[in-house]
């Protein structure tokens, strides 16, 4: 192999990574004080604690406070070394090249080397650990090994642009874990390398951590070195919003995330709490349509769904003009992925959606005002797993289906399904829609996972799209590292499932909302998905 910087910087800038400058600061920086307890109301109770298996976006929170990866993000998509010191890419863009810290500790006294970074990745991609992140970005490594006991060397099978954002994003968790009874399930016997220990957990109540008193290899991106301030952290699961805002203008937590449109006033507008929200990278909260099962098989039908709703006034009815309209397969702040000659081009249209509905055959009515044809109504289900059931989706699921049915006669049923139902539904694609958004770790193989084929990786593929141009267009994304051509693959991509296919309908872009005591400080996003930040940088002065 012969290595060579700048590759990588011909698409994000960066070249071989040397540790950077320190990340901005909070407030106070001057009067932090270390210890104290705090409590955090939390919407979302992990469905496990194993990081590489837990697939939701809000989980983090909690994840992101014990388990660390070999880079960090920087807010304009960049990389600075965190768990890996930094990396050299090879000309042929195949070879990745990791040197690592030689003072990191995995909570259970075992010391963090390449051969722990190896078994990680071999695991991972193993079908039997998970057979769905093993047909991911992780499926494109050929082999894995351990140069020495400070460097890894992962080889891919094929150039593939977007492998950093996966790499930053791969939490290393202690090979120990791996002959665990629990490693499924996650939990106290799974260490990790981060500022936290998870010391309890409790389903359905709380998960408990303490602060790791040898903590000393933050990323440049974060707020201070050295160990946290707080000695513990509890996260809360408190699922209704109504409930977390009680809870905080109690005084029974001291901070909490997930608010909800109508409560965002009561505390932006109380000088006792500070309210901060901030949009996510990623994949837009958007009704995905089924291209494979039931009614929406019609293109017709699908883009009459998009056609018919004034997704303006769904937003401003359900979250009181606290979110922001979506219109792409990715959010507007992916500036390097996002077209914006999308918007305002299709939507709020009954009388194209209705003349679509027609030319399709749907041209009865029953009873209720529903479109029929041939005694069958224009019904279409959209599942929602309970699991994932946040940010008042249900609501707008229903605000959605009050306009189908008023502009276009169309029936939205709504099943909300229990985890099982949930994956088997998708695995099958036995489903007509799917409301859904995610914020992984890079928005290349964001896009990837949407769009594509189900056999070749796309593991949210839930329009179940294998138009060959979608795939051509991916695939010759995922190779080039000129960023005018990956943008414009995109562009072509985001028209063609929107407009023209109506493989989903983007609703809003989803973002992060945290409400605190004003005896907290610290408390943020990350830099770059702008979710929010594990507990590390906060203190408080009570």
């Amino acid at each position: 192999m012969t290595a060579r910087t700048g590759l990588i910087g011909a698409f994000l800038g960066v070249a071989m990574v040397a540790l950077g400058s320190r990340g901005a600061l909070a407030e106070g920086e001057g009067t932090r004080v270390p210890g104290g307890s705090l409590t955090w109301g939390v919407e979302t109770e992990p469905t496990t604690l194993n990081p590489h298996l837990n697939g939701q976006a809000k989980a983090k929170l909690l994840l992101r406070n014990a388990f660390e990866s070999l880079l960090a993000r920087t807010a304009d998509g960049g990389y600075v070394p965190w768990l890996a010191t930094g990396y050299k890419v090879s000309d042929d863009g195949k070879t990745y090249s990791f040197t690592l810290r030689d003072d990191v500790t995995f909570s259970d006294g075992r010391k963090l080397d390449a051969a722990a970074v190896v078994t990680n990745v071999t695991k991972v991609k193993d079908p039997a650990y998970s057979a769905a992140i093993s047909t991911g970005p992780i499926s494109r490594i050929a082999e894995a090994r351990a140069v020495d006991g400070r460097t890894v060397e992962l080889t891919l099978k094929d150039p593939y642009a977007p492998f950093l954002d996966y790499i930053a994003a791969l939490e290393i968790i202690s090979p120990a874990a791996f002959d665990s009874p629990k490693l499924k399930a996650g939990g106290p016997e799974v260490a990790g390398t981060g500022p936290f220990i998870l010391d309890r957990y409790v389903k359905g109540q709380d998960a408990h951590f303490i602060r790791n008193p040898t903590y000393n290899w933050a990323p440049s991106t974060a707020s201070h070195q050295g160990p946290a301030y707080l000695d513990e952290v509890t996260y809360r699961f408190l699922s209704e919003s109504s409930v977390r805002t009680g809870a905080l203008s109690s005084g029974q937590v001291d901070l909490i995330e997930g608010i909800s449109g109508n409560d965002a006033g009561l505390f932006r507008d109380d000088a006792e709490f500070r309210y901060r929200h901030a949009l996510n990278s990623g994949t837009p909260c958007t009704l995905y349509l089924n291209t494979t099962y039931g009614l929406t098989q019609d293109v017709r039908v699908r883009r009459a769904v998009i056609a018919a709703v004034d997704v303006d006034a769904v937003l401003q009815s359900v979250y009181r003009g606290e979110r922001t309209r979506s219109w792409g397969i990715t959010a507007p702040i992916d500036t390097q992925l996002y077209d914006a000659g999308i918007e305002g081009g299709y939507g709020n249209d009954p009388k194209l959606a209705n003349a679509l509905l027609d030319e399709a055959g749907w041209t009865g009515r029953d009873a209720e005002g529903f479109r029929t044809k041939d005694g069958q109504r224009l019904r279409i289900e959209a599942t929602q797993a309970q699991a994932t059931l946040r940010d008042q989706r249900d609501v707008l699921l229903q605000a959605l289906q009050a306009q189908l049915r008023q502009k276009a006669g169309i029936d939205l049923t709504i099943a909300y399904v229990d985890p099982g139902t949930y994956a088997d539904r998708t695995a099958s694609g036995k489903f007509d829609a799917i409301l859904n958004s995610t914020t992984p770790a890079g928005d290349g193989f964001n896009i990837e996972y949407h769009y594509l084929p189900v056999d070749q990786g796309g593991r949210i593929n839930y329009s179940r799209t294998a138009a060959p141009e979608v795939l051509a267009w991916l695939q010759a994304a995922a190779a080039t590292l000129d960023r005018k051509t990956r943008f414009d693959l995109y562009a072509r991509l985001q028209r063609f499932a929107i407009v023209e296919q109506g493989y989903g309908l983007p609703l809003y872009v989803p973002e992060d909302q945290i409400a605190a005591a004003s005896h907290v400080h610290g408390e943020g996003f990350r830099p770059f998905h702008q979710m929010p930040e594990n507990a590390y940088g906060i203190w408080l002065d009570r």
